[in-house]
């Protein structure tokens, strides 16, 4: 969610600010602000909406100083306004902050019953107040921070400069992520390496409760009881091009067009380069004596478990058990010391998937992650973490991160069902065989482009529109319907395909299109007969499916869209491109916000 960079430099901090924040816009944002210490004086700026409007109010507003933090907001609490945005300030003292303080209304009452009162109505503003309380008691702003960090409960990741301290600045994070970045006689702060990476590739990341003093030469790290701690410096090696657009009009376009080439990565990570592919997992990922996967996400990566599902219980024997990170561990579920719990996350700090991990900790066999971030909190505190490798991801509503989910998981099914004595070598070899030829077909798939592109023009029109599928394809409709109404938003649902008459089909007419994916396989004519009952009602169906599925299924259908023909185990993977550029071109036709949607964030890191 909001973004936080920090800095304590040798050049002027503003233009340094304003580009971290460009690098975190992904995250999703709707006010932005920085402020700077100068001459000892500490002054800010804030602008609603995109940052080219803080951009523009430092022209005729600039900021001096070598010292600042700035800030991109997601709004929580309180309304995208310029009084709600960041950094918030009380008296001499700045903060920016990511996350929820929980205790923020008992807080400001306490604070109002001293004197002092809030001018906006978000619980930072509290924070910055807390501090500013403590330094009119007479404490130093080391250890007015420590006092009010103790006064805290919630998630957070907090920056602070003071007035007067132009070599200074405080961080701390608890619940949400925040790392410290190293130069020569430099030292920088950012919620992701990402917005670090111009500035240095030295990255310290902060553990659960840690809070930092920051000066010029270097960073003093306590843990959440005080203790002077030191936590290890990691060089990044952040490939800059894939934080550029490289020549398309979109991130979501460029991420859509990498996922051949990212999949044929990760595929080579795990199976090595040699003509005889070979499972190359981790040692430590074991499927001997254990009962049930229990797969716990968020979003679409929780679309990537729901067919993992199916892979688990066909192909390894293996019940598996899937369910949303936020819903889990209220339900208080029954777990056994014979259970594998993964958990998958792009970003890694999830906060809801988190929470979900460390509640299954100590009650489980085996904890392990699916991540793209093998740094972030979800990989730190996994027993195993296994990187996806699809690279930086920008754009909001996620692509090839998915595919790359889905690669993994294949293959964890895979080695469970080898483990379990399902699969023979020569089994296993051939399905790592037929694995191995996704990416052509992924990149035969993005051919279909153009041809995309003029059937999103008709659904561009629509209100509503279904997503049907069976099987495995099912949950490859929810995220089908995910994605479009994530970007375009129009309203769009999943449904399994035999769930049609059991509600579904009263919304049928000739205004609403239904796209049914339907490869060729074993459950290829039960989709086909939903299909003609949405037809029999005058529906506009479009039908993805192979050339074969097409010439049998395909009369009387409003559009089609032919795909390559493909091993029905792995079809989700292939059928997940159709459905991102349907997504993709039917907000272009609609003029949206393809990589940065209303309302959306890319890492959630609230619950």
């Amino acid at each position: 969610m909001c973004g936080i960079i920090g800095v304590l430099g040798s050049h002027e901090a503003a233009p340094l600010l304003v580009e971290g924040l460009k690098r975190l816009e992904y995250r999703g944002y709707d006010s932005a602000g920085i402020a700077t210490v100068n001459d000892g004086q500490l002054d800010r700026r804030r602008a609603v909406g995109k940052l080219v409007n803080l951009s523009d109010l430092l022209v005729h507003q600039p900021l001096a100083g070598k010292s600042g933090i700035g800030h991109t907001r997601w709004a929580t609490h309180g309304a995208p306004t310029v009084t709600n945005a960041h950094p918030h300030r009380a008296g001499g003292v700045a903060v920016v902050h990511n996350g929820i303080i929980e205790n923020f209304r008992s807080l400001r009452e306490a604070l109002s019953g001293d004197g002092y009162h809030q001018e906006s109505e978000t619980d930072t503003e509290t924070v910055a107040l807390l501090l500013q309380r403590e330094r009119d008691r007479g404490a130093a702003p080391v250890e007015a921070a420590r006092r009010t960090l103790q006064q805290l409960e919630g998630a957070f990741a907090l920056c602070i400069l003071f007035e007067g301290e132009q070599d200074l600045m405080i961080c701390a994070r608890k619940g949400s992520p925040l790392a410290i970045g190293r130069g020569e006689g430099e030292m920088f702060v950012g919620s992701d390496a990402i917005a670090l990476a111009p500035m240095t590739d030295r990255i310290t990341y902060l553990d659960e409760g840690d809070w930092a003093v920051i000066t010029r030469k270097g960073a003093e790290i306590y843990d959440a009881e005080g203790n002077p701690v030191s936590r290890a410096e990691t060089r990044i090696q952040l490939d800059a091009a894939r934080v550029e657009k490289g020549g398309f009009k979109h991130f979501m376009a460029k991420e859509i067009a990498e996922q051949p080439v990212v999949m044929a990565d990760a595929l080579r990570h795990y199976t090595g380069s040699s003509a005889a592919p070979a499972l190359n997992l981790p040692e430590g990922l074991d499927f001997t004596g254990i009962d049930r996967v229990v797969m716990v996400a968020c979003g679409t990566a929780s679309y990537a478990t729901h067919v993992a599902k199916y892979w688990f219980e066909q192909i390894a024997g293996l019940p598996a058990e899937i369910d949303v990170a936020s819903e889990f561990r209220y339900r208080e579920p029954v777990l056994s010391e014979k259970s594998m719990a993964i958990f998958v996350s792009q970003s890694g700090e999830t906060a809801d998937t988190l929470a979900a991990l460390r509640y299954v900790k100590s009650k489980v066999a085996k904890v392990v992650s699916v991540v793209n971030v093998p740094t972030s909190s979800i990989a730190r505190e996994s027993d195993l973490a296994l990187p996806i490798l699809a690279g930086t991801e920008i754009g909001v509503a996620s692509t090839k991160a998915f595919t790359c989910q889905l690669t993994v998981l294949a293959l964890m099914a895979l080695k469970a069902a080898a483990d379990r004595g399902r699969l023979s070598p020569a089994d296993l070899s051939a399905r790592l065989e037929s694995l191995r030829a996704m990416p052509g077909l992924l990149n035969a798939a993005l051919a279909s482009s153009d041809s995309i592109a003029q059937i999103a023009n008709e659904l561009a029109r629509a209100s509503d529109i279904l997503f049907l599928g069976r099987g495995p394809m099912y949950p490859m409709a929810l995220e089908g319907a995910l994605k479009l109404k994530e970007i375009s938003y129009i309203h769009a649902e999943g449904y399994a395909s035999g769930e049609l008459k059991h509600g579904p089909i009263a919304l049928i007419d000739e205004k609403v299109p239904v796209i049914v994916m339907a490869p060729m396989d074993a459950l290829f004519d039960k989709t086909v007969s939903n299909m003609q009952e949405v037809m029999a009602r005058h529906g506009k169906v479009l039908l993805l499916s192979d050339a074969k599925g097409l010439a049998e299924a395909g009369e009387g259908t409003w559009a089609q869209l032919a795909l390559p023909a493909v091993e029905p185990v792995w079809a989700p993977i292939l059928y997940a491109v159709p459905a991102q550029l349907l997504a993709y071109h039917t907000a272009i036709a609609k003029g949206t916000d393809v990589d940065q949607p209303r309302n959306l964030a890319k890492s959630v890191t609230v619950e």
